[in-house]
């Protein structure tokens, strides 16, 4: 028998980190201020409907374009020589290294009255507000999160045996039979996981919308973070109806994949 121990800080390190704060929201959750069970903070929580519906559609959308972007550019470095993947994979990675409110605030100079884009765009003739709207909520996800798309398609392109590809041009497929027979059905995989790493922190972050959004494009994250200061029971409801929601969706991205698998 295999020893465990080499596990032991593993779990260690779930139970106190993971857990145990996720049993304390539960708790917080189900009583009041008084710590007595109440229902409460649930029927407070169902307030922010409205936000947490809007909430999933702005991920929704985020996770959309990052695998429309994703997909072809991950397919596209495949292409490159070995050494210029790694370049490329690298020149990608490298803003993920700066601190993620910096990067937000680099898109605020950006996209701000009197900045660069308007400035430019202004010399075109065009003029618009490109900051406090959902277009700019959006747009800083997807700059966000789009390397956490692009990685695991490209992992999983990179993996696909080349005889596939040369058996099926053997057998008299063109370009596009072996992308849509071949391909694209192979890297299903890396797809699922993509949609899994920029759904899930799409859906509960709050720094992007509070300083790209406006005044309606309130996210739930912003929405937990405000309430917790002055009501943790209805945030902690909040809390763990969001980690709920995530939970169903991890569970069927897996069946997907499962399914995908076993096809």
């Amino acid at each position: 028998m295999k020893s465990r121990k080499p596990s032991i800080p593993y779990i260690i390190w779930m139970v106190i980190f993971t857990m145990i704060p996720i049993v304390m929201i539960g708790y917080t959750a189900f009583t009041d201020k008084n710590g007595n069970f109440s229902l409460e903070p649930f029927a407070n929580a169902f307030f922010y409907t409205g936000v947490f519906m809007k909430s999933l559609w702005i991920a929704l959308i985020s996770t959309a374009i990052c695998l429309l972007l994703a997909y072809p550019l991950a397919y596209i470095i495949t292409k490159m020589r070995h050494s210029t993947q790694n370049t490329v994979i690298m020149l990608m990675m490298i803003p993920m290294w700066m601190n993620f409110l910096l990067r937000i605030y680099a898109w605020v100079t950006l996209l701000q009255d009197n900045g660069p884009i308007d400035m430019l765009l202004s010399m075109l003739g065009i003029h618009a507000t490109y900051i406090g709207n959902t277009g700019a909520v959006v747009l800083g996800m997807v700059y966000e999160y789009l390397p956490f798309m692009v990685l695991p398609i490209y992992t999983v392109m990179s993996k696909i045996d080349g005889g596939l590809i040369e058996a099926a041009q053997d057998l008299g497929s063109n370009s596009l039979s072996v992308f849509r027979k071949v391909i694209f059905p192979l890297s299903i995989p890396g797809v699922i996981s993509g949609i899994t790493m920029v759904f899930v922190p799409s859906a509960s972050t709050f720094l992007v919308s509070q300083y790209l959004g406006g005044t309606d494009d309130i996210m739930i994250g912003d929405i937990i973070d405000k309430i917790f200061w002055t009501d943790q029971n209805t945030g902690s409801a909040i809390s763990l109806i969001l980690m709920i929601f995530i939970f169903v969706f991890l569970i069927l991205m897996n069946f997907f994949g499962d399914e995908e698998a076993i096809a």
